[in-house]
């Protein structure tokens, strides 16, 4: 993901349009697939950004990451925002809102744009934790949200081959109800039969049970990828692009799921640390 915004609480560094262009080109470089980008914050101590303030931040990564050979979601709950992406040559919409905006599902019905469904039930930047929210279990409701959604979405012509769910991790949820929603994830593949989006980088969720900021989460991040894996998760969306590659390389070896050539060697040069040399006594 490549947060083109000057406030998101989950990744720091030059957020210039240039900035942004560059980390875009190092997640390519780095293995991302897909360079999703985003122009406005979920914080919720900011207010919303306009239409046409989001535009400006995003359309220059967007034509970038196009122009350089990437797959790109656009990161918006803003139909315009949308609008102007696709046009650019973006290819999927995660819409934060929960995709119940008719004017979203003609955008995307109108591009033939795939869509990221992400459960939730409080609108962007806001927070809700409810103990008593769920009283059947968050992913009983998951279940009718999602039927209730894809039925909106093939009425507007979006066919369910375009759509990727998202259980919503910290979205209206305590981290409790997040962890509970994570370890529902095979009721819902059972029931749907779509990919799931792991959404778990930094989050909330991971820094509560970790006591950690969120540039401290990165071994909690992979611990829930993890496991979200194991329970059927086919999409990651990440901060660290290198760090899951490894981890990804890493656990597919040991999984058997790649084969280890018999000839691989470590190579000199990295093998070990080098050691720092003494500087010279005077």
């Amino acid at each position: 993901m490549v947060n083109a915004t000057p406030d998101s609480f989950s990744d720091s560094g030059d957020r210039s349009t240039a900035g942004s262009i560059g980390k875009v080109l190092d997640h390519l470089a780095n293995g991302a697939s897909i360079i999703e980008v985003g122009g406005e914050s979920n914080v919720t101590n900011r207010p919303a950004v306009s239409a046409e303030e989001e535009k400006s931040r995003i359309l220059p990564v967007v034509e970038a990451a196009v122009e350089n050979g990437a797959v790109v979601s656009i990161d918006t709950y803003k139909a315009e925002v949308a609008d102007a992406a696709l046009g650019a040559g973006a290819a999927i919409v995660n819409d934060i809102s929960g995709s119940g905006s008719d004017e979203m599902l003609s955008v995307c019905s109108r591009h033939g744009a795939g869509m990221v469904v992400m459960h939730t039930e409080v609108p962007p930047k806001s927070q809700k934790w409810d103990e008593d929210l769920y009283p059947d279990g968050v992913t009983t409701r998951q279940i009718e949200f999602f039927a209730d959604r894809l039925a909106a979405l093939a009425e507007a012509g979006i066919a369910p081959d375009q759509v990727v769910l998202d259980p919503g991790p910290d979205f209206g949820k305590t981290p409790r109800q997040t962890v509970e929603s994570l370890i529902g994830l095979p009721r819902l593949i059972e029931r749907f039969d779509r990919p799931v989006m792991l959404a778990v980088s930094r989050k909330d969720f991971v820094g509560a049970l970790t006591h950690r900021r969120p540039s401290g989460r990165a071994a909690g991040t992979l611990g829930a990828i993890s496991v979200g894996l194991d329970l059927g998760g086919t999409i990651l969306r990440v901060h660290d692009v290198p760090g899951t590659v490894d981890f990804l390389r890493v656990r597919e070896a040991l999984l058997g799921q790649v084969e280890v050539p018999a000839d691989l060697r470590i190579a000199d040069e990295i093998r070990r640390e080098p050691v720092a040399e003494a500087p010279e006594s005077g």
